[in-house]
């Protein structure tokens, strides 16, 4: 993962993110180095997150939380995401050893970099690569 700080008001795009479990999606995120910006969990229920932030320190930003009926947001499970970190084989580490899934083992790209992509405990693909567009 790039070690770059990134403030959340320079992110322009927010990934949409909704969660099936929010104890383990959460834990998830951390284990790959998704950091928490901020979180406003239900009054009335704590495991439900009705509005979260979490930010990749390489300068992506991610929003979302609790899956809600009649939401306009994408379902749990349905998302995919590519992530550009220096330490690719690290990264997918994490991402497995906290209940990822490998789907495409990590490799070097014909495009340029190495990449790998790994299904989260809830369905999404998360590509981490050190392929960075120029």
């Amino acid at each position: 993962m790039s070690t770059q700080n990134v403030r959340a008001a320079d992110i322009r795009h927010w990934q949409n993110l909704t969660f099936r479990d929010v104890g383990v999606m959460t834990t998830w995120l951390a284990a790959i180095g998704v950091v928490e910006h901020a979180v406003h969990r239900s009054e009335s229920d704590p495991d439900v997150i009705v509005h979260g932030e979490w930010v990749w320190p390489g300068g992506a930003g991610f929003m979302g939380g609790s899956f809600q009926q009649g939401s306009v947001s994408t379902p749990p499970g349905s998302t995919s995401v590519y992530l550009v970190t220096d330490d690719v084989a690290g990264v997918v580490a994490r991402a497995v050893a906290a209940g990822g899934t490998i789907v495409v083992p990590l490799e070097e790209k014909e495009y340029g970099g190495r990449g790998a992509t790994v299904q989260d405990p809830e369905g999404n693909h998360w590509s981490f690569g050190s392929y960075q567009p120029s």
